[in-house]
Formats: C-alpha cells, sequence, structure tokens
C-alpha cells in the first residue's frame, strides 16, 4: 500500500504497487514458532494488488492503521508507518535522515508482526501476510495484512448486556493467561490501554504489540521490584535469580482491574453472581491472585451462568400463569430496559422459561413476551418482554407467552 499525505496527521491510502522481497532479507518470512497454532503469514502484495473501498481506521505515533476489501470480499487490516506521524517526523527534524527514522520507526512494526506470529490464541489479532513495496523515495516498506476489529470504546460497552461486557473480561483474562505462560516467557503489555485492543465478533483481542516486553525487571534486591500505577504501587520480591518475580504476569493484571474488570464485571450482573464478581475485582485490585486463580474464578461465573446454576438461589414462584401462542409474535407495545439488546424496546437473554416468566414479574409494565430463535454466545435465548398482546401476528420462529391471571 502506497501511502500519501491526507490531511494533518493522515494519510491517504493508495493501491500498492506490489514488490517481491528482496532475496537474502534476514528473518523473513517469521518461521512458526513453538507459539503458533497454524501455518505462518499466507497473503502477500498479490493479495493487495486489487484491493477496493479503501478507509482511514487511525493512527498513533509511528503507525497508521486502514481497512480494505480483498478482492475475494473478505475485508482486513493494513497497517504501515505513518509517513506523517509524530514518531518518523520527529526523527527526520532531528536528524534529516528520511530513509534512516523509516527504518526506525519500521523496527515497531516489525517486531509487532514477529509477536502476533508468535504469540498465536483466539485472543491475538490473526496475522494474515505482509508485503514489501517501494513507496515514495524509500525502498522496502513494510504493510502487514491482519485480521479487522472494531476499537474498543468504553462508553458504549457500558450500555452494552452484562453478558457481552463478561465476554470481554473473561476474553482477556484468557488472554492474559496466555500472554504470562506464552513459549516466550511471561510477556508483558507496556502500553495496556483500551485502544490498544480490538472485538472480533464479541471477543476482545489485542492488536498492539510493539510495546510488548518479554523480559522480567531485573533486581538486586526487593526495592527495585517496585510496580507503579497512578494510584498505588506494589513491591515485589526478587528472586535468587535477580529477576522481579512475577513483575509482568501482575502488571498485566492490575491493568486489567483499573481500565476493565472494575468498570464491566459487576454492575447490573446477576445478583447472585455479584459476591463472585465482587471478590475477582478485589483480588486483582489487590494483586492477592494471579493470573490462573483469576481465570479459574471467571470460568467458574461462566461454568454458572451458562448452565442455569446461578438461578437456584435467585428465582422465586411466579406470581401468575402465562399462556403460550405459539408460532406467534407481538410487533409493537414495547417498552426500554436496561441494559437491553435493543436500545428501543426490552430485549434480554434467560436460560429457561421460568427466568422468563421471572424477569417479567419484576418488570411492573410488562404483560407478555415473545420468546426468539436468535441465542447469544452462551446459548441463552433472546426474548422480548412487551406491555400488551392487543396486536399479534403469526411468526413461525416465534413463540408468545401472555399473562393468563393473578394468583391469590
Amino acid at each position: 500500500m502506497d501511502l500519501a499525505p491526507g490531511g494533518p496527521g493522515l494519510q491517504r491510502p493508495r493501491l500498492p504497487r506490489a514488490r517481491p522481497l528482496p532475496d537474502g532479507a534476514p528473518g523473513w518470512p517469521p518461521a512458526p514458532g513453538p507459539g503458533s497454532s497454524g501455518p505462518g503469514p499466507r497473503l502477500g502484495c498479490a493479495a493487495l494488488r486489487n484491493v477496493s473501498g479503501a478507509q482511514y481506521v487511525g493512527s498513533g505515533y509511528t503507525k497508521a492503521v486502514y481497512r480494505v476489501r480483498l478482492p475475494g470480499g473478505a475485508a482486513v487490516a493494513l497497517k504501515a508507518v505513518d509517513f506523517s506521524g509524530h514518531d518518523l517526523g520527529s526523527c527526520v527534524r532531528e536528524f534529516g535522515a528520511r530513509r534512516g527514522c523509516y527504518r526506525l520507526a519500521a523496527h515497531k512494526l516489525l517486531k509487532e508482526m514477529v509477536l502476533l506470529e508468535r504469540l498465536r490464541h483466539p485472543n491475538v489479532l490473526q496475522l494474515y501476510g505482509y508485503c514489501y513495496q517501494d513507496s515514495e523515495d524509500i525502498p522496502d516498506t513494510l504493510t502487514t495484512i491482519t485480521e479487522l476489529g472494531a476499537p474498543v470504546e468504553m462508553i458504549q460497552l457500558l450500555q452494552t448486556s452484562w453478558e457481552d461486557r463478561f465476554r470481554i473480561c473473561l476474553s482477556l483474562g484468557r488472554l492474559l493467561h496466555h500472554l504470562a505462560h506464552s513459549p516466550l516467557g511471561s510477556v508483558t503489555l507496556l502500553d495496556f490501554r483500551p485502544r490498544q485492543f480490538v472485538l472480533v465478533d464479541g471477543e476482545l483481542k489485542v492488536t498492539d504489540l510493539d510495546d510488548a516486553r518479554v523480559e522480567e525487571t531485573p533486581c538486586t534486591s526487593s526495592a527495585k521490584c517496585i510496580l507503579e500505577f497512578p494510584a498505588r504501587n506494589f513491591t515485589l520480591s526478587c528472586s535468587a535469580q535477580g529477576w522481579c518475580e512475577g513483575m509482568n504476569e501482575k502488571r498485566n493484571l492490575y491493568n486489567a482491574y483499573r481500565f476493565f474488570f472494575t468498570y464491566l464485571l459487576p454492575h447490573s450482573a446477576p445478583p447472585s453472581l455479584r459476591p463472585l464478581l465482587d471478590s475477582i475485582v478485589n483480588a486483582t485490585g489487590e494483586l492477592t491472585w494471579g493470573v490462573d486463580e483469576t481465570l479459574a474464578q471467571l470460568e467458574k461465573v461462566l461454568h454458572l451462568y451458562r448452565s442455569g446454576q446461578y438461578l437456584q438461589n435467585s428465582t422465586a414462584g411466579s406470581r401468575a400463569e402465562y399462556q403460550h401462542l405459539p408460532h406467534s409474535t407481538i410487533p409493537q407495545e414495547d417498552y426500554r430496559c436496561w441494559p437491553s439488546y435493543h436500545h428501543g424496546s426490552c430485549l434480554l437473554s434467560v436460560f429457561n422459561l421460568a427466568e422468563a416468566v421471572d424477569v417479567c414479574e419484576s418488570h411492573a409494565q410488562c404483560r407478555a413476551f415473545v420468546v426468539t430463535n436468535q441465542t447469544t454466545w452462551t446459548g441463552r435465548q433472546l426474548v422480548s418482554f412487551k406491555t400488551g398482546w392487543s396486536h399479534m401476528v403469526p411468526d413461525p420462529n416465534k413463540n408468545t407467552y401472555v399473562r393468563a391471571q393473578l394468583t391469590s
């Protein structure tokens, strides 16, 4: 992908002029390492010859990201050094060596490409390939081709269902467990902010790895093992081998607590799960658990929720009977509730019919509900709750339940 300026700090993508990697270039392509779950990069410059719909997504200090559609129709992300970016611009202003400054900036992209390949995991963005080409006056500029994700917008996430927010926290727990036990050793993310992650079909994935570090911090005493954060510090032990014990893992875990868990885990959760969720938030906030125990507890929450066991102490006997009207739906008569899968109505997930009745009984305005054939990522059915049933229409994929009579 050739890049040209497209406004202050931005670039306008141009279709790439494919050029093969010169023979003898060291270390490319990166061979599949012990962390790989599949073959090395598959796509190259040929895949980018006829891309369409190129859109600028965003940029940081070093790199710019673009969304393009491949000839086969698949949408992917392209990442390259931002020629109008901070890192390249400040280097050129100081040293005047444009090619050398590009190579310095491209080192981050190279490092990220290797780590994406070595750290393959469902919660690490997939690397599809790369392309070397000439761009402007610089030969062999690098473009990486990756899976396309959506930016993590915390304000939007706070308005989503607890089930979807829990999925993000579970994804993060699984990622941190993988990073703590990776084939490269314990990997820490020095730049750990929501913008370093993307969402792919509801799963959280880390995308920015150029600031990742594999080595643990060397030390001569525990005084050298202070983990510093804006709100508080932690002092860790210095091992006999001269490394701060678990610093990489604990840095990741506390960042997960302060950027994700504390906001996304407890709020609007099922009441019976809140004590366990509070324990997870408190333990990660105090670093009394490591990633192994944190993930074990997150997986326990998933099991309780998916199996319906969390309902054992939270459901009550029904105060009303409901009449089943099969193969029908109520197209209107909606009301809003929070959190809902649809902002204009009350669309929630339930484990079974008994939970749907309990939800309807807990809402003063609910007089009926429609069970759809749609399910969430945990297999729970989506149910639309209604204020009445004055107008019903046939629908082979839905079943309606209306309140029949109150019991004394």
